[in-house]
């Protein structure tokens, strides 16, 4: 006996033999991996494939190489989607999250009563369909017999046609964004602000802070963390906004085309033009971007100076 252990470091083989054995187990977890392969890894995988190639969802696959990337670079209409994408980003997204964090700082104050009551209502909005709460904006911000138009005309101005104008449909789209994700955030940022401790703010009162001070000076720097997440989570959702402008618009976006999202120009793609091949490219162009303006929001957002 010398002392040296001689078991052999666990391979393939022990792997697989630690697989047999808790084969039980694994039994019962792999619905989730089977689903998740076919209707998930599956996708992926050939979206990518079909990016290089030319198909119309019942002929043969034509290998076209990067041609479909290039022609990416120069389509007008690829571009005015992300264009469209980004400006109801921008009207939504931002007064959204400062809405979303001030309705926490509120539902986490000591003097708010029926406090349960408040979070559940904010949360209803996000578990309510999409498609119904599409419908319900469009009776809102109707061009002839709208809400918003009886309201100003009964204050005698003139009726706004919203959906006629490329402004008007995206501040109709922005704010059902606005309204179904504001709650979702809060409920978000609520539980940031309860693992604040509390003896923070009862010193920033005892040194004479008010309400404003102690939000920006304690709440703000405290939660950055949580503003990274919901920033970066709103940034994919954004960019990834198809319901409501398809159900708001129709398929062709819009009067000039003004609704028409990224997504939206992918479904019309694949699923009115059959072009699935650059459809698929559209997707991984779409990757590209969400993944830029995910790391570039990291960058802007993360405490200064933090490796």
């Amino acid at each position: 006996m010398t002392g040296v252990s001689t078991a052999k470091p666990a391979g393939k083989t022990g792997l697989w033999r630690e697989i047999v054995k808790n084969r039980g187990l694994y039994l019962f977890i792999s619905p989730f991996y089977i689903l998740f392969s076919v209707f998930g890894l599956f996708p992926i995988l050939f979206s990518f494939y079909l990016a290089f190639n030319k198909w119309d969802g019942i002929g043969k696959i034509q290998f076209t190489g990067l041609n479909q990337f290039r022609y990416l670079l120069t389509d007008a209409q690829f571009w005015k989607a992300i264009r469209n994408t980004l400006e109801i980003w921008v009207y939504s997204t931002i007064p959204m999250l400062i809405l979303a964090l001030l309705i926490a700082f509120l539902l986490n104050a000591s003097f708010l009563r029926f406090r349960t009551f408040y979070r559940i209502a904010f949360f209803l909005p996000n578990v309510t369909s999409i498609v119904a709460v599409a419908i319900v904006f469009g009776t809102l911000f109707g061009n002839k017999y709208g809400f918003l138009n009886y309201i100003l005309t009964s204050l005698g101005a003139e009726p706004v046609q919203w959906l006629n104008s490329a402004v008007g449909i995206k501040w109709a789209i922005a704010s059902m964004v606005i309204w179904r994700w504001t709650g979702y955030n809060a409920i978000i940022y609520l539980a940031g602000l309860q693992s604040i401790p509390t003896v923070l703010y009862e010193a920033a009162r005892i040194d004479g802070a008010n309400t404003w001070q102690t939000f920006t000076r304690i709440t703000v720097p405290l939660v950055r963390p949580i503003i990274l997440f919901t920033v970066i989570t709103s940034t994919i959702g954004g960019m990834q906004i198809f319901t409501e402008s398809q159900v708001l618009t129709g398929n062709s976006g819009g009067p000039g085309g003004a609704g028409m999202t990224i997504v939206l120009y992918l479904y019309q793609l694949a699923f009115v033009k059959y072009l699935f091949g650059y459809a698929s490219t559209v997707a991984w162009g779409l990757f590209v971007i969400i993944a830029a303006f995910s790391y570039l929001n990291y960058i802007l957002v993360q405490k200064p100076g933090a490796k």
